[in-house]
């Protein structure tokens, strides 16, 4: 009987508890938002049909899978079983009291024996329910690893268009919370749902067997259960998504920000930052209201009619039982309803199974899709000729091509060369012109859309893409290296490589000397992405890279950009033998360096441009074929270092009592009280549904029919006033925890967002708070506080309250009894409990465990190119399925564990009843109670201890929500050393420019043993401009960043206009400067929106805009542009060249009109011309302001004021280009270095 009500009643309560069930994976989804969103418009058939899903099982899981379903399907009939049993023992109770009316007599012994029918029941329960569960659970973790492993090693062989098309976090998204969808929907999802169809069907077979008449009416009711619950599932599904539609674009905001911290921070760009994610939050306020209260009232319309339902049945029953009493007995009836009841709802309870078996399906298209996808250009294939030896006589023929993902711009227009083997061919031309796409083709990242490329006389489509690919070695102009140590990244360029090669490698390239300063040497963790090196430190460690595999073919693609003089010079013994000057997409003249100056055509003005008037023109300062379009940024991104993994210490949180959370909530504490009081009303509910129940029951003991039909009549409709009371409560609920509780999630979002953009730099370097740490921060914690505050109230209300009454209510009628079923209450309590912690606990540690392997694959889909022209696809394959392993083997282990605990969840129930019926018949035989105490006890109890059973369900929510509010209070309350919403400081009325350092020595803080700056000193006065120049890595950007105050030196101090930076206000200080540096990043937005960040303190007008623009010298090619000013930049401004990114970054600095102009290395990756025309706009920006510049070519800092020389932390030499030239010194050679090739 417990089963009973704990289907009938539990059933309108399921979509709560699936409800929060299903919240954990709300943490990431927003994500997954993105591509949802596309799947929206063209909805019909995206989605694998539901035997596909199970493409990847092999026949032996084929076979554990049906073995589950059989066992599943047998598990469901026990339940309509019990009520055969439960009828059959209520009427001889009812035999009995009529007895006892009559005569007085013993109760029959048939009870016992129904006992021990509930005991066979539980037993065969026990062992069916973990053979379904542990099935299945088997086999999915089978195939969801089989599925992932091959995804992964898809989307690692997949064409280079395809990624210029799909977004990199979709991808990720996909590999992590698709493919956990996917397990979701193949695990025991399927075979639940089986055992509940089976209930289903016996239900409504026993029903129609022992009642048909009883049963039809009974059934006349499903069609409005059914209808609401229809309507609502989609209203609601519908909800959802928008929800997380919304929220995702919230999302996309927040990491695009994190990404480019160091910029927001640069520009002020915080304020406008919060705002913007602000008003994307709004939206998902809203939904998320609307989403609780639809929610609550479908749940309140549900119990509504439930109660309706009682009164129809048992008003009906009564009449059939007075009417036709040889077919109806009150146990008849009580089998019939049930039955049909907990067969209608068992399929109601199915459902959401199927739910998530068709979101599987879902994922799985896009997923499924990809690893079938054809792949022209596939380096995992076999196919395709490799020659024994190559010579390297590579050519081009009358070549065309345009990007697929922007077909409309043609790149290179019919493009022929010849370049003979052991020759070095320069490309030079401006940016943008196709140098960067010869090498892309090359490498066969794409294929040309006519004409052809051969190497060694053979067209390379006809060449096996491996085996072309190790052959060239590359280097490019933002290089990209992985975050393990120097040695593994240069062994990645060729996988046997031995120390001594490697060296070699190394000392050819030149990084032998940093290297060995470095207190581990090669075994120096590069951190996430090189982080932890200089852009020339990189770089160089990239050429060891291209070096160690001894290539027949080098590709330079300005590989020098970023390099000191010295090691460009290593890597230019041999100069250039022929030199092809570009255009527009052809080549337009080529020869040797002097035939080409003597045709005075376009490689004669590049050279003079770069030369400059003193200089003789000798200078080919002009090699390596051009520019990546992908930047890569210097200390942020969201792949967490691996090393750090090892040293990552928990993160100590501050305890937090549930009152300290409910504070949080304070601001609509009117919303609580009246949420409350509803739940309090609401727990009165079913104690009174458990009495009237009772009651009817003992009506039957009546011999009078007359006072039979009255009584029932009486109890039905008070029935339906209690389904009207629910029906309110819900709704009230619904609404006020809903509206408390989104408002909640969205202020904790913004203030979490505002908090984690006004730490300091220094905290973002920390690997803990890398940028895919804080997004999913921002999108989980937030989103499960409210889990631990209004909903959380109302439960506790709501539980206290039924059970206050119950207890009263049983010890005022059966105390014996009363006694018996407390001690039974625990058990069933725990069944609930172990059946939800076991669904929690078993998400959790997965999660943890697919951690690493997330890490993995986010490092390489997003260094993808890297990988690819490496060919080292197999070996980060290889590294993401080892960390899958670990995961995978707990996985197994956990199956038989969880199969047992659902199944004693389910059996429990089973046993409780056989001993509370032994021991009422016991009562009842020996004259201690009626029959109807017996059954008012066992309702009331068994329906409270269900209300508590469900409230206990919600705690595994309350931990998670505990944590992730101690987080959130963790952040909000950090303050940060350099504080930029801190409104201390002076603001002087005006800036000169003055700047000082003066005794600085610093050190990074993740690097807190390798000291930078060892006493610097070096000054510049107003609208001076001082030029650093220097080896690598010796601290020239260290002191932009510790004037931007990104972080404030260990001693010394550096001072603006005679104030201390740090004694200066923060926001007034960035304000002064403007900041240009090496890899600059652009926003996913139009060019103007990109530029006008410059100034986020004010409204900057179209005519400023393109007032910078045209001073940064990039006016007239935005006005070529389809779009204009409208044009968007893409993701990180991808969809423009070096050049072209750099020139916005420069009109991005012009137009705050900065008093102090910081240069870091702004025109390294420009190409010659791009390089003349940014140089001018450099030059006519720093009239009347202050400069520091930073530069590797001399060319271009020979006219500053003040050059100071830099060497391990500390200024040299300074003074005028022609002062230090005649010192002769260090500067002197440097440039000697330059000029003389």
């Amino acid at each position: 009987m417990n089963e009973y009500t704990n289907q009938a009643f539990e059933a309108d309560e399921i979509p709560k508890e699936d409800e929060n069930k299903d919240t954990p994976p709300e943490e990431p989804t927003p994500k997954r938002g993105l591509f949802r969103k596309k799947k929206k418009q063209e909805e019909p058939a995206k989605a694998v049909g539901f035997f596909q899903l199970f493409r990847y099982a092999t026949c032996l899981e084929v076979f554990m899978m049906v073995v589950g379903l059989l066992c599943a399907a047998a598990h469901g009939v026990a339940l309509p079983l019990m009520c055969v049993v439960f009828g059959q023992m209520t009427d001889s109770f009812v035999a009995s009291g009529q007895q006892l009316n009559i005569t007085g007599g013993k109760i029959p012994l048939q009870t016992k024996v129904h006992a021990y029918y509930f005991v066979g029941i539980g037993a065969a329960v026990l062992v069916l329910a973990t053979f379904q569960v542990m099935m299945f659970f088997l086999t999915a973790t089978k195939q969801t690893k089989r599925i992932r492993e091959k995804y992964f090693h898809a989307i690692l062989h997949q064409q280079m268009e395809w990624f210029d098309t799909h977004q990199i976090g979709v991808l990720i998204t996909r590999l992590t919370d698709d493919i956990n969808t996917i397990n979701d929907g193949l695990g025991d999802k399927i075979c639940i749902f089986t055992q509940f169809f089976c209930t289903f069907i016996t239900g409504f077979v026993i029903g129609f067997v022992k009642g048909w008449k009883l049963t039809l009416v009974i059934l006349s009711v499903s069609p409005l259960l059914a209808g609401s619950a229809a309507v609502w599932s989609k209203v609601l599904a519908a909800l959802t998504s928008k929800e997380l539609t919304a929220y995702a674009k919230a999302g996309a905001v927040a990491e695009e920000i994190l990404v480019a911290i160091r910029t927001v921070v640069a520009f002020n760009g915080q304020k406008k930052a919060v705002e913007k994610y602000k008003i994307n939050l709004e939206e998902a306020k809203r939904f998320g209201v609307k989403k609780s209260v639809t929610t609550n009232v479908s749940m309140g319309f549900t119990q509504f009619v439930i109660f309706g339902t009682y009164a129809l049945a048992f008003w009906y029953g009564t009449k059939l039982s007075v009417d036709e009493p040889e077919n109806y007995s009150i146990g008849r009836v009580i089998t019939v309803f049930f039955c049909v009841m907990i067969g209608a709802f068992s399929l109601g309870q199915g459902a959401p199974n199927l739910e998530s078996v068709a979101k599987a399906r879902g994922a799985a298209y896009e997923i499924f899709n990809t690893i079938d996808m054809p792949r022209p250009i596939d380096s995992s294939s076999t196919e395709g000729y490799k020659p024994d030896s190559v010579k390297g006589d590579i050519e081009f023929k009358n070549v065309h091509f345009s990007y697929p993902s922007r077909k409309e711009i043609k790149i290179l227009k019919g493009v022929n060369l010849m370049i003979p083997n052991g020759k070095t061919i320069a490309l030079v031309g401006a940016s943008g012109c196709g140098k960067s796409t010869t090498i892309q083709l090359l490498q066969r990242f794409y294929d040309p859309d006519a004409g052809e490329i051969t190497l060694d006389g053979h067209d390379i489509r006809t060449l096996n893409v491996k085996w072309l690919r190790e052959h060239i070695g590359i280097v490019s102009q933002e290089p990209i290296l992985f975050g393990t140590t120097i040695a593994e990244n240069i062994r990645y360029g060729r996988e046997d490589a031995t120390d001594e090669d490697i060296e070699r490698a190394v000392r050819e390239a030149n990084a032998y000397e940093f290297i060995s300063r470095l207190p581990d040497k090669l075994n120096t963790m590069v951190g996430e992405r090189g982080a932890q090196l200089s852009g020339g430190q990189k770089q160089r460690i990239a050429i060891a890279r291209a070096l160690v595999k001894n290539p027949k073919i080098l590709l330079l693609d300005e590989a020098t950009s970023a390099l000191d003089t010295q090691t460009v010079l290593l890597l230019r013994k041999e100069t250039a033998d022929v030199i092809a000057g570009f255009s527009n997409g052809v080549v337009t003249e080529q020869g040797t360096h002097s035939e080409l100056m003597a045709l005075k055509g376009i490689y004669y003005s590049l050279v003079m441009q770069q030369v400059g008037p003193k200089m003789k023109p000798q200078n080919q300062n002009t090699e390596g074929l051009s520019g990546f379009q992908r930047s890569s940024f210097r200390r942020s991104r969201s792949i967490r270092r691996r090393s750090s993994r090892r040293k990552k210490k928990e993160e100590q949180l501050p305890d937090v009592s549930f009152s300290k959370i409910l504070a949080l909530n304070k601001p609509e504490w009117p919303y609580l009280v009246v949420g409350t009081i509803a739940s309090i009303i609401g727990g009165a509910v079913y104690p009174c549904v458990a009495i009237i129940f009772a009651k009817i029951i003992g009506v039957f003991a009546e011999v009078d029919p007359e006072v039979k039909r009255q009584k029932t009549l009486m109890f039905s409709l008070l029935f339906l006033l209690i389904g009207v009371v629910a029906f309110v409560t819900y709704f009230l609920q619904g609404y006020m925890f809903g509206k408390s509780g989104e408002i909640l999630t969205m202020r904790l979002r913004s203030q979490s967002f505002q908090a984690i953009l006004r730490q300091d730099i220094g905290w973002f370097d920390d690997s803990n708070n890398a940028v895919g740490v804080l997004t999913t921060k921002l999108a989980t914690d937030a989103s499960l506080v409210k889990g631990a505050t209004g909903s959380r109230l109302g439960l506790s209300a709501n539980s206290i309250c039924a059970l206050l009454i119950a207890i009263i209510v049983a010890f005022c009628f059966c105390w014996q009894l009363t006694l018996l079923i407390l001690a039974c209450v625990p058990f069933l309590t725990m069944a609930n409990y172990i059946k939800v912690k076991s669904t929690a606990g078993h998400a959790s540690q997965d999660q943890n465990a697919l951690e690493l392997s997330g890490k993995i694959s986010t490092e390489t889909v997003e260094n993808f190119r890297t990988v690819v022209a490496l060919t080292r696809e197999d070996i980060f394959f290889h590294k993401f399925t080892d960390s899958l392993s670990e995961p995978y083997r707990s996985a197994l282990c956990k199956a038989p564990i969880y199969g047992l605990t659902y199944s004693f969840s389910q059996a429990i129930p089973y046993f409780v009843n056989a001993a509370i019926f032994r021991f009422g018949a016991w009562l009842i035989a020996y004259c201690y109670t009626q029959f109807e105490n017996v059954f008012l006890v066992f309702s009331v109890i068994i329906f409270a201890a269900m209300s508590i059973g469900q409230s206990s369900s919600f705690a595994p929510d309350f931990a998670k929500a505990k944590t992730s509010a101690q987080r959130i209070l963790a952040l909000l309350e950090k303050k940060p050393e350099i504080d930029i919403c801190s409104e201390k400081g002076e603001k002087p009325s005006n800036c000169s420019g003055n700047i000082e350092f003066r005794d600085v020595h610093f050190a990074y803080p993740t690097r807190k043993n390798v000291s930078v700056l060892q006493g610097l000193n070096v000054s510049v006065s107003p609208g001076q401009t001082l030029a650093l120049v220097g080896g690598s890595g010796c601290g020239k950007s260290t002191t932009i960043q510790l004037l931007e105050r990104f972080y404030d030196a260990a001693t010394g101090h550096v001072y603006v206009d005679g104030h201390e930076a740090e004694g200066l206000n923060l926001a007034w200080l960035r304000s002064q400067l403007g900041l240009v540096s090496q890899e600059p990043i652009l926003f996913d937005c139009s060019i103007a929106e990109n530029i006008q960040y410059g100034d986020t303190s004010r409204e900057i007008s179209q005519h400023e805009i393109e007032e910078a623009a045209k001073n940064a010298n990039i006016h007239n090619f935005i006005l070529g542009l389809p779009e204009k000013y409208n044009t968007r930049v893409g993701d990180k401004g991808t969809q423009l060249s070096g050049g072209q990114k750099q020139r916005i970054a420069i009109a991005r600095a012009l137009v705050r009109k900065p008093r102090v102009l910081l240069l870091d290395e702004a025109t390294s990756a420009l190409d010659t011309e791009s390089e003349k025309i940014v140089q001018q706009a450099l030059d006519e920006a720093r009239v009347g302001r202050t400069s520091i510049v930073i530069a590797h070519r001399l060319s271009t800092i020979r006219n500053a004021d003040i050059i100071a020389v830099i060497q391990h932390g500390k200024v040299i030499e300074q003074g005028t280009h022609n002062e230090l030239m005649a010192k002769q010194g260090a500067y002197y050679a440097l440039v000697n270095a330059q000029v003389s090739h």
